[in-house]
Parts: structure tokens; sequence; C-alpha cells
């Protein structure tokens, strides 16, 4: 059998240009490859205040865009995180292994906390350990992860092992999936950090449907550095973040963009940055609008996805509860 890959984006914002090089593009090549769910983590988005009806009509929107950008449904399993009680279940039974100081080490809760400082719930504080029950339910082998993500999946790992020493071949231990090149695309104004659908200033951000002009303006704007080369470099983080997307977006390598493009100058080069985009988004834009406009559609997929899951999940989850010592319910 394959193995099985997992991998969960939140329900907020917009997704970017940085989540299909760093995460769909590479899913569209997996969905091949391994036993993959896409589950819309949308009990992790509560974490932060959501509006009620952005927040549906936004899980909505993130599966016409997988589907637009060329996930098939029928192979992967794509659903909501919150139509599978199951996850919810085993993150409690997981609280009971994860210890304080664990989740005290946690980097991103603290950056959160701070980013967030009127709303620190426990559920912000407890987020790794769902996200552990998310990958632990489904013997998940393979999980790509950023490096914001890293230290929860060596939680995931430790809280596997723990339960496993103690009540014997339970949970498979996941390993962490690096993608190749464009894992990681940076802020357009502040090419030091990572592109984010959360970020408060839109001018960070390509949007997977960003109108043309929109991409231009955007392109035009981005911070680059006083030199004229086109070429990588860690001290030219803007231009090294542009050939990055180039090249993911026309397959080529960062060597072949250099030697084409090392003496055309920043402001043609931007320019061709952003054509190359609006091309490439073309057609995921038109067949979104195509799947987003059908509701029912959208909600068959949602409902086989969550049955699938569930099925998946259930004997994991009766494989704890048993050795834990639970009643099983009658039928």
């Amino acid at each position: 059998m394959n193995q099985t890959l997992l991998s969960g984006i939140q329900l907020s914002g917009e997704l970017n240009i940085g989540h299909y090089i760093g995460a769909i593009k590479n899913w569209k090549t997996l969905q091949a490859e391994y036993n993959c769910l896409f589950p819309l983590v949308d009990l992790h988005t509560i974490t932060v205040m959501q509006d009620p009806a952005q927040f549906r009509q936004c899980c909505y929107k993130f599966v016409a865009l997988y589907l637009a950008c060329g996930l098939d449904p029928k192979r992967n399993i794509i659903f909501c995180q919150s139509h599978v009680p199951a996850h919810a279940q085993l993150a409690w039974i997981l609280d009971c292994y994860t210890y304080m100081g664990e989740l005290n080490r946690m980097t991103q809760f603290k950056d959160k906390a701070k980013k967030h400082s009127t709303n620190i719930n426990v559920g912000l504080f407890n987020y790794p350990v769902l996200m552990a029950a998310d990958i632990l339910l489904y013997q998940t082998n393979l999980v790509p992860v950023g490096a914001d993500q890293k230290q929860h999946l060596e939680l995931t790992r430790d809280i596997a092992l723990r339960f496993n020493n103690l009540y014997g071949n339970i949970f498979a231990i996941p390993e962490p999936y690096h993608p190749p090149l464009g894992a990681r695309i940076m802020a357009l104004q502040d090419p030091t950090k990572k592109m984010s659908k959360s970020d408060n200033n839109p001018n960070n951000t390509i949007t997977l449907l960003d109108s043309p002009d929109v991409i231009r303006d955007k392109l035009k704007r981005a911070v680059t550095d006083s030199d004229k080369e086109v070429y990588a470099d860690p001290n030219k983080p803007g231009i090294t973040n542009l050939l990055t997307i180039l090249a993911a977006i026309t397959n080529n390598s960062i060597a072949q963009l250099e030697n084409s493009y090392r003496a055309i100058g920043y402001s043609k080069f931007k320019n061709l940055v952003a054509e190359a985009l609006i091309e490439f988004l073309e057609p995921i834009q038109k067949e979104f609008v195509v799947i987003y406009s059908d509701q029912t559609l959208l909600k068959k997929i949602l409902a086989e996805g969550a049955h699938r899951a569930h099925e998946r999940a259930l004997p994991t989850l009766t494989k704890v509860q048993n050795v834990l010592g639970f009643i099983p319910p009658t039928t």
C-alpha cells in the first residue's frame, strides 16, 4: 500500500502564490504517489476570532481553489476537520498524554500570543495537540512541514512514541516531508519573512484570485535592492524571492533564469514576473469561477470526503479507546 500523507491549511484569509508553490503544487504530484488527506482545518482556525459568514464561505472557496489548481477529490480525501468528530475526540485523549512544559516551549504560541494579545485562549495554547490528533488519527507516514510547523511535528512524534511505549504499536510515527524548491515564498514588501495570508499588508502577497492589474501593481512595488543584476544571493532576498516564484511557475531552474535575465534590469524583470504570474493564474481563476458557483458540488465533495475520512479515522480511535479501557458504545 502507498504511504499516507496529510497536510492542512487554516481557513482564513486568501490562498496566495506561496501556498500554491509551497504546498498545492507539490500535492498535485504527491496525489499520484501517496494516499493523501487534505483537511480544511477549521477547528484550528477559530483560535482567532472569525466572522461566521466569511468563515463559512472561506471553506467553500478553498475547496474550489483546490480543485481549480488540479487536486482530484476522488483520488484524495478533501474534508472539513470539524465534520469528523474523531479529531476532537482523539485530541482530548492526547491532551492527557502531553505535558504543560512541552506546550510552553512552542514558539508559535508565543508569537501568536503577542500578535493576538487580547485573545490568548486555551485553544491557541493547545493547538499543537489538535494537530497531533489530525496526523496520528490516520496513521500518517509523511507530513509536509515548513519551518513554522517543524516544532509541532516533533511534538507529535514525542506524543506518539510516549503513547506507543505505554500501550504498544498504536500510532505510526510520522516523518517530515521536505518539498523541493519553492517551499518558502517570501513577502514582497519584506522578503526576509514568509508570505502569509494573515499579513495585514495586502501588498506583501499575491493571492490566487488577484486581478492582472493588482498583480502588476504589487510586483512593481516589490522590495529589491540597490543592485541592477538579476541573480540569486542571500544578500539579495527580494530578487531571489522573485526568481524563486518565476522558477516555480515556469518549471525553469534559477540558474536558467539567471542566465536569461541577469542584465535585464529590475524594472523589466518585475514586469516579466508579473506577466508570467498573470498567465499562470488565468486558467486557475477561470476554473475557480465555474466550480465555486456550484455550491451543490462543493457540499457533495465535502460530504463524501468527511465520510471517507471517518472510515479511515474510526479504527485508530477505536484502538486507542480500547487500550485505555473505555467501554465500547452499543449500537
